[in-house]
């Protein structure tokens, strides 16, 4: 079988809030394309792409499953992605690989928290989206609600091509902009069937209104379609393809809707993923670093030498460590070699496969716009891989920081070894686990992005693993900051076994929003080597702040001099000078407690918003908005993540069980002094002086 055309494939990715909808609509996707017989159900743990126990028994996504489906011709790769904030970093390197996204919004919550996060991930990496308005048929549906909320909260240029007939028991098909048709779907073959019909009378008015739109923006996209446009000769053909053009290029985006879980509006939405969202040929050329020569850019097709970047990595059960990976270039087959760039070591690619959920099928090769696993020994994500001739490095992924720890340790002390080795192997699959070891306690501290993210962990542990672990209760992953300018000068000189180091390094130190940025002033007068030490001296101190031995955030280090010694100058000299300056600058610049805070996005009876209101004052919180509804009131706030343990629990008693939430990161903030020393004592740690 030859390779398919690049021409032919897709590579999305479904995105959207937990609770959207986007497993049910990429259950649909792959029973319409014929790739399952049977669709499974997230209610009932029979979703096929939500394969791991864990999001069975929680019915949420976990981690992101790929696919492979076939829809006129065309061959689509599918990346179903996680709604929930913990596991956000598989949204973030899943979208690094892929042309294309479908983002998904819930026609009762429009635009929610973490709807806004993968869409703003989309927007850093230029992706072309389509939109679909899931759960029409819900109570409290409202589609022109979820368009206001994607002009004003994501700034995006919605274009609706597709019209809903009715809302919550009334809904029964959609309006089809282009075809000037209304689309009804069958209920006795599970929606198989779509039969088109006259547009029903009460909403030609509504449909005029959007088909102006829809031409008025595709005329935009060419000056010649512009001049048919106004002489009324622009036809629905044309319009297809402007609207791809406008597609591809961010000027607009089209907005689909239906209502999965009924079976209605699928096969429109498999259509506009092939007619309007990328192949790898529309893409621009690959950039990246060729060693020795600086930047370089790759075209994306079989000609050019083989380039694949690693975006997760994988235990799998029968083939062990399995790298999921992007072929950008080129092609390979099954057992050729290839290089790690970042290693510089060969790697052999072993067992090709390609993913449908947690099964898999054998590959000969593959090639440019291949979605495929492979076995890989020393892989790590981020990394890419090359023709052994043609070394080539794409730009690797930036993943954020934990914001929660646990400590554990296995009940059996035979144990230990296994555990280390299970924690290992699950650091390499997820960037945003952190593991580490407590100098005063020996225990294991494991950090993650929230409680659920460490429940998961622990759970896996225990189930995969075998393990018996004892752990300790979650705790916020704090950092320690400053609240003004200070500066240090620190002279070491001594000698180390019979040879004497010297290094003298005067530093500035300033407060700033977030990160450890280290810069050095131009013109020192001293070897590049010299300065590179000062730098690792100043980054090998920042792990442990003067109040607590957090780690240090949001602070500006400026090398300002730096003296050279005629005869005794080292790089241990300076990087130690370096280290002891930085400490010296912290103690001097009025160190101050950071904690995460979240933002709280809670929907709610409007009968319980004052409740909800005063508990969150109680927590340290201010509400930042208030968005009152037909059915329910939006709140939104921010408040301490060190005061939300167990608001799950607190919000179902104040509401009788009525309302949702759900939080993401906003920002790390100074901790109030009476609330630093409180938490302090609470946790057991004395405060340094």
């Amino acid at each position: 079988m030859g390779r398919p055309d690049p021409e032919t494939i897709r590579n999305i990715g479904i995105m959207a809030h937990i609770d959207a909808g986007k497993t049910t609509v990429t259950e649909r996707i792959l029973f319409f394309t014929g790739r399952l017989h049977r669709m499974g159900d997230v209610d009932y743990g029979t979703a096929t792409m939500d394969w791991m126990p864990q999001e069975r028994e929680r019915g949420i996504t976990i981690t992101s499953a790929a696919t492979t489906c076939q829809w006129r011709g065309c061959q689509i790769n599918i990346i179903d992605t996680p709604g929930h904030v913990d596991f956000t970093v598989e949204v973030e390197r899943s979208l690094r690989v892929l042309d294309g996204a479908v983002a998904v919004f819930c026609a009762v919550g429009g635009v929610e928290p973490q709807s806004e996060t993968v869409w703003r991930q989309a927007d850093r990496y230029s992706i072309p989206r389509l939109a679909f308005v899931n759960k029409l048929d819900r109570s409290g549906a409202d589609f022109g609600r979820v368009i206001s909320m994607m002009r004003e909260r994501l700034g995006a240029n919605p274009l609706p091509v597709m019209l809903p007939i009715g809302r919550a028991d009334t809904f029964r098909g959609i309006v089809s902009v282009l075809e000037g048709r209304a689309l009804l779907f069958s209920t006795d073959d599970q929606g198989g069937v779509v039969t088109k019909e006259d547009i029903p009378a009460d909403m030609i008015q509504a449909y005029e209104k959007a088909r102006e739109d829809v031409w008025s923006a595709a005329a935009e996209m060419d000056d010649g379609a512009t001049e048919r446009y106004l002489s009324g000769s622009l036809d629905a053909g044309e319009v297809r393809r402007l609207i791809r053009k406008g597609t591809l290029e961010g000027r607009f985006v089209p907005v689909l809707c239906g209502a999965a879980l009924r079976n209605t509006g699928v096969q429109p939405l498999l259509d506009a993923i092939v007619d309007w969202l990328p192949s790898p040929s529309d893409m621009p050329p690959v950039e990246g670093i060729v060693p020795g020569d600086g930047h370089g850019l790759r075209e994306r097709n079989d000609e050019e030498p083989f380039t694949a970047l690693v975006f997760k990595i994988q235990t799998d059960d029968h083939l062990g460590r399995l790298a999921y990976m992007r072929v950008y270039s080129g092609f390979a087959a099954d057992g050729d070699t290839v290089l790690n760039n970042r290693t510089g070591k060969r790697e052999r690619l072993a067992r090709l496969v390609r993913m449908h959920a947690d099964k898999r099928t054998h590959l000969d090769e593959i090639a440019a716009g291949d979605i495929a696993a492979v076995g890989l020994r020393n892989a790590a994500t981020g990394d890419t891989l090359t023709d052994m001739d043609h070394p080539f490095s794409l730009e690797s992924m930036r993943f954020p920081e934990p914001v929660m720890q646990m400590a554990m340790e296995p009940e059996s002390t035979k144990d230990e070894k296994a555990l280390e080795q299970a924690l290992s192997d699950m650091t390499g699959e997820d960037p945003t686990l952190r593991v580490s070891t407590d100098e005063d306690t020996g225990q294991t501290l494991i950090r993650g992005m929230g409680e659920l993210h460490l429940e998961i962990v622990v759970d896996r542990l225990r189930r995969e693993r075998k393990l018996s672990v004892k752990t300790g209760k979650p705790q916020v992953s704090y950092r320690e900051g400053i609240s003004r300018h200070a500066e240090a000068d620190a002279v070491f000189e001594r000698e180390i076994a019979g040879k004497r180091h010297y290094g003298q390094v005067s530093l500035s130190m300033d407060p700033a929003e977030n990160g450890i940025s280290i810069e050095a002033s131009p013109g020192l007068a001293v070897p590049d080597l010299f300065v590179e030490a000062a730098r690792a001296g100043v980054a090998g101190s920042t792990g442990g702040g003067p109040l607590a031995g957090f780690p240090v955030d949001g602070v500006i280090v400026r090398i300002t001099s730096m003296k050279l010694h005629e005869t005794d100058s080292t790089e241990l000299g300076y990087s130690s000078a370096a280290a002891s300056a930085v400490r010296q600058a912290l103690q001097a610049a009025a160190p101050v407690l950071r904690e995460p805070v979240m933002k709280l996005d809670i929907i709610s009876p409007q009968e319980y918003a004052g409740d909800i209101i005063g508990d969150l004052g109680s927590r340290r919180g201010r509400v930042t908005s208030m968005e009152p509804g037909c059915d329910a009131t939006a709140i939104s706030a921010r408040v301490p993540l060190a005061e939300l343990f167990g608001y799950t629990t607190a919000l179902r008693s104040l509401t009788q069980g009525r309302a949702g939430y759900s939080m993401q990161l906003l920002e790390y903030a100074e901790v109030p002094p009476a609330a630093a020393q409180a938490l302090m004592q609470r946790m057991g740690i004395a405060i340094r002086q």
